[in-house]
This record gives structure tokens, C-alpha cells and sequence, in this order.
């Protein structure tokens, strides 16, 4: 496939603002009117929680005390970190979810918490869709499939693969999990603005022996796509490893067809019903199957080959599948098809530059 051009994107700013600075981009875009004007209205201070007693000294130390809200509305806080304050633990505190500690950071210009520099909290989505003046926020999945030598072009080395990781966490990109898509596709919630998905297909084993550990070194999340018929065979995963993957945290075992057979085409002399109950078959048995072995929920789905027509999306629908992967390249803005989400691949014989062309992280508007 040729490669898609990715737009150029903006870096995430690497200085901390002032408080005073965080202020002004607030009130820049209209929407932390009600939260900076708190203290202007006599708003009262609200104070830190009680320090804890000391504890004995055989006891484990005490948790590093609140930091200060200084006021508070229904779309912002106020807060003066304390010491030991991080963004994902005032996300977990605020947000209720660690993994939103970038829209904090993102909403201030920093990268870290200090102790004493007061920053705003938004409590509610700023930009959930991902539209700016002159272009529109875009997600990129990437595809992979088996690591190692060997396998041709669909067969990446691990040290190329660590190589990609290491450049998406050097520069600034956000590896979000594929399910994450669903809240900003319903423009209910908004994500990093250079976000990016991980996906691996079919279940070979070296996912498990070169994928899982390079994931581990920078904490990025993958969602793996197996076909169940292939589980246990030669070179596939297992299901012990296929369990191990699972509770990992970080890989999210999801259906990819029961035969891997291209869902659009028909068998040779294949009727009308008998396509039709081999659609359901290839849809419903990989998530009975996987939901019964792993016990993980299975809502997404990887077209094999990327195909899918109307028959087949209505098989997914009906199976409550919630979003379909194709291997159209580009980037998803929040307008995308949930059940036809464009997915690009990764080849072993890209080199980086060619790996970077493949983020595309934004789309420009076409000029009138």
C-alpha cells in the first residue's frame, strides 16, 4: 500500500507556565471563566484535610498530604500541588482515572507537578472531538503481525519494534488503548492530541516472546487480534499464553474471525443461508470463545484481509461488537465509522522514517 502522509503536528510545550500564564490560556479559549473567577466572587477557601497522626515506626510511612484547593466549580479546580503530588495522582484525586493526568498537563503547558505552583484542573472534556481552526485532531492504528526473523515483509524484528517504541515515547505520542476510541468517536471524550493505537494480528508466539516485553519497557497498551482456529497450532500463541498476555494489563485479547476467511467472499458453491450462518459462526464462536476462556469482555473486532460489506456489518451489530478494524490506512478523526475504522501497516522493511510518515495525528482542512 502506499504510504499515507502524515501532517505536520505541533509539539506538546516542554516549559511550565505560570499560574498567571495557565490563566490566560484558559480564558483564551472561553472556557475557565467560572473557575478563574472564583476568587473575584468570594469563593471560600476550601481547606487540606486533617495530616494524619504519625505513625509508629514500625508502621509504613504516612501517604504525602493533600496540596491545596484554592476554589472550585463544576468544570474546574483550582489546586497548589503538594509534595509528593504527581499529574496521575491529582488525576486519580480530581478525574477519578490516572491516565487523564495529560489533560492536566496539557491544560497548563507542563509536563510535571511542582509543589507550590497553583494549575487548573478541568473537570469536564475541554475538546472532546479534536477540532482546532484550521484542522482536525486524527488517531492512527497501527497494524502489526508476527516479530522475529524470518515471515517476509509482515514479520518485524524486535530490535526495529523497540526502536518504534522508543521514538513514540521520546516524542511525545500517547499509545491509548483501541477501546479508548469509543468515548471520543461519540464525541464524548476528548484524547491526547498525538494518540496513537497498537494492534497486532492473527496470534503468533513471538507476540508473547518479542512484543510483550518491548510493550512492558515503555508501559504501552496493544489490543491483539486472534483467530480462534489458529490458537494452539505450530507457531501460534497458546491459551496459557494467551492468559498471560491478558493479565498483563497491557494486551487486550480481542476476536479476528473463527477461520480467517475473507468475510466478503463466498466458498465455492456457498448459498445465500449457508454464507449467512458462516458470517455468525465467524463473529459469535471467537468471542463465546475468548470471553469464556480469558474472561474478558470482546467488543472489537479485525476484519481479516480488512474486508467487510453490508452483511458482515450486520453480523458484528448484532453481535454487539462495537468497533471493526480495516487496513485502509490514515487516521480516525471523531466523525470515523466505529464498525470501519481505517488501520495501517507496519511492514518489517520500514525504516523509521518511514514508520514516522504513518503517524497521522492530524488532518488539515481543504481550502474552499
Amino acid at each position: 500500500m502506499p504510504p499515507s502522509t502524515a501532517p505536520v503536528t505541533r509539539p506538546m510545550p516542554k516549559t511550565r507556565r505560570s499560574f498567571a500564564d495557565a490563566k490566560s490560556v484558559a480564558a483564551s479559549i472561553g472556557l475557565a471563566v467560572t473557575c478563574l473567577a472564583l476568587a473575584a466572587c468570594g469563593t471560600s477557601v476550601v481547606a487540606p484535610p486533617p495530616a494524619a497522626p504519625a505513625a509508629p515506626a514500625a508502621m509504613p510511612p504516612a501517604a504525602p498530604s493533600r496540596g491545596e484547593v484554592l476554589g472550585e466549580s463544576e468544570r474546574f479546580v483550582l489546586y497548589v500541588p503538594a509534595a509528593g503530588d504527581t499529574l496521575k495522582t491529582i488525576a486519580k484525586r480530581f478525574l477519578g482515572d490516572e491516565d487523564r493526568d495529560w489533560t492536566i498537563g496539557d491544560f497548563n503547558g507542563i509536563t510535571r507537578a511542582e509543589p507550590g505552583e497553583a494549575l487548573v484542573i478541568p473537570l469536564q472534556p475541554i475538546d472532546p472531538i479534536g477540532v482546532r481552526a484550521d484542522r482536525v485532531q486524527t488517531v492512527p492504528i497501527l497494524c502489526y503481525h508476527r516479530f522475529g526473523a524470518g515471515g517476509g515483509k509482515m514479520s518485524m524484528s524486535p530490535a526495529n519494534f523497540s526502536q518504534q517504541l522508543d521514538w513514540l515515547d521520546r516524542n511525545g505520542y500517547r499509545v491509548i488503548r483501541l477501546s479508548q476510541l469509543q468515548g471520543f468517536l461519540a464525541g464524548k471524550q476528548a484524547l491526547p492530541q498525538k494518540s496513537v493505537v497498537i494492534t497486532i494480528d492473527d496470534g503468533y508466539e513471538s507476540v508473547h516472546r518479542y512484543a510483550l516485553p518491548a510493550l512492558r519497557a515503555h508501559n504501552f497498551p496493544a489490543t491483539l487480534f486472534v483467530y480462534t482456529d489458529f490458537i494452539g497450532a505450530g507457531n501460534a500463541l497458546s491459551w496459557a499464553q494467551l492468559q498471560d498476555l491478558s493479565r498483563s494489563g497491557l494486551i487486550d485479547v480481542q476476536a479476528h474471525s473463527k477461520t480467517h476467511r475473507n468475510l466478503i467472499e463466498r466458498n465455492p458453491g456457498e448459498s445465500d443461508a449457508a454464507y449467512r450462518q458462516a458470517l455468525e459462526a465467524e463473529a459469535k464462536v471467537p468471542r463465546e470463545l475468548i470471553e469464556r476462556r480469558l474472561q474478558t469482555p470482546v467488543k472489537l473486532f479485525a476484519y481479516p484481509f480488512g474486508d467487510a460489506n453490508e452483511q458482515v456489518l450486520d453480523v458484528l451489530s448484532r453481535q454487539q461488537y462495537q468497533l471493526g478494524v480495516t487496513v485502509t490506512p490514515g487516521g480516525n478523526a471523531f466523525y470515523a465509522q466505529p464498525l470501519m475504522l481505517r488501520r495501517t501497516m507496519i511492514y518489517g522493511d520500514h525504516d523509521l522514517e518511514a514508520f514516522k510518515a504513518r503517524l497521522q495525528t492530524s488532518r488539515g482542512f481543504a481550502a474552499p
